[in-house]
């Protein structure tokens, strides 16, 4: 009987390229998958840029917090290139023997904005940071920044948050001083947006600091502390050397907090701060969320106004200032103001630790301020007199400015009837209002 055929290698051949079958279709599909996933990312990845660059980051807190220019776009473009740094150099560039060059936080902002254009009439490099955000109405915060434009005076879009932006803004110009007045402002509204505060006033404050520490040289730095430090202190005229470890509201708290992270950066790393605790200041380009202003567009409105009083039923009275007094305060304390100590984050020896009062010195109670709107708009307030919410704000401040005087002459020269009817004028100019006859109240 004859063998049956051997087909063993025939057997092992068909395993062979059924093998090899396998094989190439797992390396097609894993090539394929590798094709398709990179295809993705890169897909993922510009949709997410082109996202970002064109939509403000949402916060899961109030829209108020919202900031304009984002993280990324400044540290993937570095600034904005060499017509943006031909603009920096150009707003920061000194026009007199010996003047400063100073970055101006809030710039856009009430006091930032006269500021800047007093230190840039006088000669002195002004560059501007502002994140314009719509804590109150932005239109306004960009009509100062046109402003200020007209003199020269460039306006960097960022947030002190954005380290990248602050050590690109270094990176292009040797600052010898930082005005620093950005903040998250108001009393009342820390109850409502608590977060917004602490980003700014503090983690803001901290940011500009640990940048401003390791340039070579460090900046001389003045900034904005409130007279709502004194928060439940009872000793009037507020001093310098009264206690304040009493804050009254959240907003209060940033601030004092800032003025303790000053004497640590001071301690440790041998940066020059000068502390100002501003009084209630006012005038012409004001902020639309104080008093003097609101008061002034709900009056000409025919709105009631809520005046309020004590818990005692006493009248709140305020030590209001005038900007220009309190500009000619900012600069001399700049004036003044010796250089850091510190090198590369290395304090070399002591450095300048101030803090001082920037106030009228006349406390004037809201009736009064009332009363002197109401013969500069002729017309008669409606009011409605109430106790005072308990919200932070307190019912009295007086300052006391004699250590000011004594160090850089500071001597405020405006009275509030003065100082509101140059505020009045420009606001019916700016608002195109037309004034009328005096109107009673029946």
């Amino acid at each position: 009987m004859a063998s049956p055929p051997d087909t063993s290698k025939s057997i092992k051949l068909l395993r062979y390229q059924s093998y090899i079958r396998r094989v190439n279709s797992s390396k097609l599909l894993k090539a394929s998958s590798k094709i398709l996933f990179r295809s993705t990312l890169i897909a993922a990845l510009i949709l997410l840029i082109f996202f970002t660059l064109h939509n403000p980051p949402i916060s899961s807190e109030s829209p108020h917090f919202h900031s304009h220019t984002n993280f990324l776009s400044s540290a993937l473009f570095g600034g904005g290139g060499a017509a943006w740094e031909k603009q920096v150099h150009r707003s920061a560039t000194t026009r007199r023997p010996g003047g400063m060059t100073v970055l101006v936080t809030g710039a856009a902002g009430f006091i930032g904005a006269h500021c800047s254009l007093a230190l840039k009439k006088r000669g002195d490099g002004v560059l501007g940071l502002d994140n314009f955000n719509d804590y109150y109405d932005p239109s306004l915060k960009r009509a100062r920044q046109a402003l200020l434009s007209k003199h020269e005076i460039f306006i960097v879009e960022g947030d002190l948050n954005d380290k990248p932006l602050l050590i690109k803004l270094f990176d292009v110009v040797p600052f010898t001083h930082v005005l620093h007045l950005a903040a998250q402002a108001g009393v009342r509204y820390a109850m409502q947006n608590p977060q917004s505060y602490v980003a700014s006033n503090i983690a803001g404050f901290v940011n500009l600091l640990e940048v401003s520490k390791e340039v070579n040289p460090q900046p001389a730095i003045v900034w904005a502390s409130s007279s709502s430090v004194y928060g439940l202190n009872t000793e009037n005229p507020f001093s310098e050397l009264h206690r304040t470890d009493q804050p009254a509201s959240l907003y209060a708290a940033t601030k004092k907090a800032g003025e303790e992270i000053a004497h640590t950066y001071n301690h440790i790393y041998g940066l020059s701060l000068t502390g100002l605790r501003f009084f209630t200041v006012y005038g012409p380009w004001g902020r639309p969320d104080m008093a003097y202003f609101f008061f002034t567009k709900d009056i000409l409105q025919g709105k009631t106004i809520d005046v309020y009083q004590t818990q005692e039923d006493k009248e709140v009275a305020r030590d209001f200032t005038y900007i220009d007094d309190v500009v000619k305060g900012c600069l001399g304390a700049l004036d003044t103001a010796e250089k850091s100590t510190g090198s590369g984050g290395k304090k070399r020896g002591p450095a300048q630790l101030r803090v001082y009062n920037l106030g009228n010195t006349s406390p004037v109670p809201v009736g009064k301020l009332v009363a002197i709107l109401e013969g500069l708009l002729n017309v008669k307030a409606k009011k409605h007199v109430i106790k005072m919410p308990r919200n932070g704000d307190v019912p009295f401040t007086h300052a006391n400015v004699s250590l000011a005087n004594q160090d850089f002459g500071y001597k405020p020269t405006t009275d509030l009837a003065a100082g509101l009817r140059k505020f009045v004028k420009w606001y019916v100019g700016y608002y195109g209002v037309q004034l009328g006859a005096k109107k009673g109240n029946n």
